[in-house]
């Protein structure tokens, strides 16, 4: 589960987050207020949290995420 409610995000965090989750959506063709797709936000902020901080990491993150 999300640590989001202790989180303090800025506008940089979000445009990375946003942007990440926004490509992840589109190339699965999900939309971002479906089930699957808050879902991934949801798992987006964990990986944001633990340190994948860029577009490309945390896109790479959430690929990796997905595999498993």
């Amino acid at each position: 589960m999300s640590m989001m409610a202790n989180s303090q995000f800025y506008p940089d965090d979000v445009d990375v987050l946003a942007g990440a989750l926004y490509a992840w959506c589109a190339e699965r063709s999900v939309r971002l207020h479906s089930q699957e797709g808050l879902f991934a936000a949801s798992i987006a902020i964990d990986l944001y949290n633990a340190g994948h901080q860029t577009q490309d990491q945390l896109l790479g993150a959430l690929h990796d995420h997905e595999a498993h």
